[in-house]
């Protein structure tokens, strides 16, 4: 990861909500932060400045096979365009985002949460999932 010393954000984006993770200053470890209510742009800059984030990756949905094209990579795309403005001159990724909802569903399960009841704790996971993934190769 070539950005500057300093938090990451990470950004889940979905059709009614958007999961939001951080970064520790060091890049060790991805929190959840909060999810909010789609398409989220200004709240999500918000945070990058309350943070004082050097770096925001959004997940973009791709298949299995590596391909991102579909309706929901298309939507991440978008969201990047409108969104990078608002943040500039941080730096805004997209980076693959592969089963990282399909992980934090099973990690809430596995902690006796259901994903129904907590779905927008599965987005702030999905965040989470998606930035440690990030985190965790560099």
């Amino acid at each position: 990861m070539s950005a500057p010393p300093g938090v990451v954000l990470a950004v889940d984006v979905g059709t009614v909500r958007v999961g939001v993770a951080a970064s520790d200053p060091h890049r060790i470890l991805a929190s959840p932060v909060e999810t909010v209510a789609a398409p989220g742009h200004r709240r999500v800059a918000e945070l990058v400045r309350e943070r004082e984030a050097v770096l925001v990756v959004v997940g973009l949905p791709t298949s299995m096979s590596g391909h991102a094209s579909s309706a929901s990579a298309d939507m991440a795309r978008e969201w990047v365009d409108v969104f990078t403005p608002l943040v500039a001159p941080v730096e805004v990724r997209l980076v693959d985002e592969r089963l990282t909802t399909v992980a934090a569903a099973a990690a809430l399960r596995a902690s006796g949460k259901s994903a129904r009841k907590g779905r927008s704790l599965v987005d702030q996971a999905a965040a989470v999932a998606l930035l440690q993934g990030v985190l965790d190769t560099r």
